[in-house]
């Protein structure tokens, strides 16, 4: 009688422990879980909150000439590149092929053009303009070159007191443009 009590009570023992081992296995998976859960709604929201805070400069060209300006950008200054091209298509509001909406990074810097539909009053200017510290002299004479030809001289190259060289150019598409030398 003995023998069949032991061997009642070794069986309840290993299977309780067997049990135990598999509900902490269980609960090990759920806190990985959990962890791995955590961390992803963290990658999401931080996603979500550098949406909402980008801000990017807008460039809307009202002559079709947004692609234009935009290739003459980013050939212009280096570290740059067309991210993204949306067109209008035959069934749109602007003439077909137009860019809707465009994204393009200057030198880094996040910029998005599109050709207006409409022909609004207004169009650019100076009063907002595109401010480019320049590494070198030489680099603030090609940009100034190349910004200014077709377009307007509001400031020539020279020293105002607040830098080594500046200079204010509005080039053809008529985008403002303040170049600086420290």
């Amino acid at each position: 009688m003995k023998k069949p009590i032991r061997l009642i009570i070794l069986t309840l023992i290993l299977f309780g422990c067997s049990e135990y081992n598999t509900d902490k296995s269980k609960v090990i998976q759920i806190d990985k879980l959990q962890s791995e859960n955590d961390s992803l709604k963290t990658i999401i929201n931080k996603d979500k909150t550098d949406m909402k805070t980008q801000i990017s400069t807008f460039l809307t060209f009202q002559e079709n000439n947004a692609e234009e300006a935009m290739n003459f950008y980013v050939e212009l200054f280096d570290n740059s590149e067309i991210v993204d091209v949306q067109r209008y298509g035959k069934d749109g509001p602007a003439k077909e092929g137009t860019i809707m909406k465009a994204t393009f990074k200057l030198n880094g810097k996040e910029f998005i053009c599109s050709d207006s539909p409409i022909k609004h009053e207004w169009d650019f200017t100076p009063g907002v303009s595109i401010w480019v510290e320049c590494e070198s002299d030489e680099e603030l004479k090609k940009f100034f070159e190349k910004l200014s030809e077709n377009g307007k001289v509001m400031m020539p190259i020279d020293n105002y007191g607040f830098s080594q060289k500046f200079s204010f150019v509005e080039d053809k598409f008529g985008v403002s443009w303040q170049l600086n030398l420290q």
